[in-house]
């Protein structure tokens, strides 16, 4: 089994890696090591010294070479000499702050936790899952807190958690919660963040780490489009196939914080967890608050092999639909709002003549939504618009040979709506001051059960209205006041509001199994694990560009599989950047998992017609390979004039490497793509019947001869020779 106890040292290991800690002498959880897998017990990296003003813990007496100021900790809280970043910060009734946490018991358990109202890595029956609890206790406030960690032993992933527990008669004010804490003694480190904005999220940021707290932190109650809740500590010589690195990917989709600390000592300590901007949360007697979960893992073998174990997490441990999903046309793009039920009908007709599986009806098909100025929470029909009902649009799209989608944004409400006039406290905005728009919307208070009640009944009567098989659930801005209109205190609100969202979507999950939802907030604002798990696909970005794409699905590929990027080819020039760029090219940046077409088939040409007739065979050709294959990352596509990337199916008999030249130049040399992940000391055979040796295909590469012309792109497909 994965965890072990003994002398007071516990140990997990996955099949590549360690992690262990012990509990000290005084009671204190002191980590030990988190890397490459490895016997017996790692005590040595400690150098006892008194340190000169470094408290002591009072037990250790006029032992001066003790102090929680530069030993590395499991769960470091505020007040007890170490002055570092914290993992909890709370005060009491009187506005005292700290708790000093000691260690009271443990419990192994065979099988993967889970988390109440909050999604979590779940084990399949043959991953030999277990789990792991710690529970330290404050004697003054009758306070105790459970540690939770979990492991999937071959994927390499551990995860953690924690739970408050308020025993005493006194209300505590949570003001930190951090899930999970790494501490390193040494050691010189990058810190690899992914950093954004609306349109063009998830850029690769490294940086070497300098003495102070480096932190990102979306304060926006969502993930966000700025910031990612993914890092990569890796050692500085670290590259895609060599090095030691360790990663943390947070399981939640509101704020999120993140900090890497280089201490005093030339320490290091990397923290996830919950935003502390407008976070307060109020703990009475008896009552608990979860950390949402952060996965863990550790690679000696690079960035490369942390994104693949991310990747298998993510593909079969967070996302529970794993149907292939359908190649879809949406309306957004070819029509935005402008439309009626001969345009949606012909739309789809053409849909269905270019091969595609689906067609989703955007924005624009409810009652007085011409524009998005209006009528969000107002979720009936506009049948004069659709020219019939919505259940008699779906039986015709259905008809066409065609499955069907429809666009919704259930969290927000606009000023000018009815649910609005009817409901102006279900809003979240300050009293007696005029709230902050967003897109000219406001966010519903989703903490209230009552707003969460008509937003489930809300949807579940569009679902009741026919064979609707996909919804695209939008989220277009940030929440700005955290205020409720409940009796609920408002420390707790944006905390709750994500629980409320989250129970939202698994009633809908549970009682509309057969309904693929895609995540979207603005494209990318909410793409994470959290959502993942309820919604397992997410459009990638508002950006369809494909240059600009190129960046995006490179930054999020670090941390998450190509099943869960939602792609779709768009019209020329972009509606975004003004860009043109080759159409076969907009397909090889866009064929990722979730792959289809935003534009209007109307308006295409011949040529471009049956070129996008051949895509989607190819695509459906390749699905399987795309989706459930491994992926690589073949250049370092930030600092070059080309990207490249790779998919290998899982039993290495098919190979697609793709490739875009972003920077073309008179009389440019050649370049070679170095093939990965190929089976060794075989061939492989191209579409042309070429053979190639495997080994020198991973050594070599392939040439790319630039061709004349801007953005141009390549596919080349092999099959293992057997």
């Amino acid at each position: 089994m994965p965890i072990f106890h003994n002398n007071n040292i516990f140990t997990i290991h996955t099949d590549n890696s360690t992690y262990q800690f012990k509990i000290d002498k005084f009671g204190y959880l002191i980590h030990m090591y988190y890397g490459r897998k490895t016997k017996g017990i790692i005590d040595w990296d400690y150098v006892y010294a008194d340190r000169g003003f470094s408290g002591s813990p009072y037990d250790s007496g006029n032992d001066r070479t003790y102090s929680l100021d530069y030993l590395p900790q499991e769960f470091p809280s505020q007040s007890t000499g170490d002055f570092r970043t914290q993992s909890l910060i709370l005060h009491d009734s009187n506005g005292t702050f700290g708790a000093d946490l000691r260690y009271s018991n443990y419990e192994i358990l065979n099988g993967k936790y889970s988390l109440n109202k909050l999604p979590a890595v779940y084990a399949n029956n043959d991953e030999a899952s277990q789990t792991l609890i710690i529970s330290l206790k404050n004697q003054r406030l009758n306070l105790e807190v459970k540690l939770l960690y979990g492991v999937i032993p071959h994927k390499d992933i551990i995860t953690r958690s924690a739970i408050i527990l308020n025993h005493g008669q006194d209300t505590i004010t949570i003001n930190k919660f951090m899930s999970s804490c790494l501490d390193f003694m040494h050691g010189n480190f990058d810190l690899i963040t992914f950093h954004g904005r609306h349109a063009m999220e998830r850029n690769f940021d490294r940086h070497k780490l300098h003495h102070g707290i480096f932190i990102i932190n979306s304060p926006r109650g969502m993930s966000s489009h700025q910031y990612n809740p993914l890092i990569i500590l890796a050692d500085n010589h670290t590259t895609e196939n060599y090095g030691k690195c360790w990663a943390m990917e947070f399981v939640y989709s509101g704020g999120f914080q993140a900090e890497a600390e280089l201490y005093q000592y030339n320490q290091t300590r990397l923290m996830m967890g919950l935003s502390q901007e407008k976070f307060a949360y109020e703990l009475k007697t008896d009552q608990e608050l979860i950390a949402p979960e952060v996965i863990m893992t550790f690679s000696n073998q690079g960035l490369e092999k942390i994104s693949h174990n991310l990747h298998d997490c993510i593909r079969e441990n967070i996302c529970r639909n794993k149907k292939l999903s359908p190649v879809v046309l949406n309306s957004w793009e070819g029509l935005m709002m402008n439309f009626d039920g001969k345009k949606i009908i012909n739309m789809a007709r053409q849909a269905k003549s270019l091969g595609a599986d689906m067609f989703v009806l955007d924005d624009g098909w409810f009652l007085n939504r011409n524009d998005d100025y209006r009528a969000l929470g107002d979720w009936i029909p506009d049948e004069n618009k659709l020219g019939c009902s919505l259940s008699e649009l779906i039986m015709k799209i259905n008809e066409l040979g065609l499955s069907f989608g429809l666009w919704v944004e259930p969290e927000m409400i606009s000023e000018n709506s009815n649910l609005f006039r009817k409901h102006s406290d279900w809003a979240m905005s300050i009293p007696n001051e005029k709230p902050v728009l967003g897109r000219s919307q406001l966010v519903l208070d989703l903490s209230r059960k009552d707003v969460r009640e008509y937003i489930y009944n809300s949807i579940s009567n569009i679902l009741s209205q026919g064979n609707i098989e996909y919804l695209k659930w939008d989220y277009n801005r940030s929440i700005v006041e955290a205020f409720s209109y409940s009796d609920k205190y408002n420390g707790n609100i944006l905390y709750d509001y994500m629980i409320g969202l989250y129970e939202i979507l698994e009633r809908i999950n549970t009682n509309y199994p057969d309904v693929l939802i895609e995540g979207c907030a603005g494209g990318g604002g909410r793409f994470d694990a959290g959502m993942l798990y309820y919604t397992p696909q997410i459009w990638c970005s508002d950006n369809t560009d494909a240059l600009d794409r190129l960046y995006i699905h490179y930054g999020t590929s670090f941390g998450y599989p190509m099943s869960v990027i939602s792609a779709h080819v768009s019209v020329c020039p972009n509606q975004q950047t003004g860009r043109i760029t080759p159409l076969k090219t907009r397909y090889i940046v866009s064929m990722t998992g979730s792959f289809g077409y935003e534009l209007n088939p109307e308006e295409l040409t011949e040529n471009e017609r049956n070129e996008i007739i051949n895509q989607i065979n190819q695509y459906k050709q390749d699905r399987e390979i795309i989706v459930n294959g491994r992926y690589y990352r073949l250049n370092d596509s930030c600092s070059e004039n080309y990207f490249a990337w790779e998919y290998v199916s899982k039993d290495l008999n098919y190979v697609i490497v793709n490739a875009v030249v972003i920077n073309n130049h008179g009389n440019m040399p050649p370049v070679y793509v170095n093939v990965r992940g190929l089976s060794e000391n075989t061939e492989y055979v191209d579409e042309n019947g070429k053979i190639y040796a495997s080994n020198a295909l991973m050594d070599i590469g392939l040439p790319l001869r630039f061709p004349v012309g801007d953005y141009c792109s390549y596919t080349f497909r092999f099959r293992r020779v057997n």
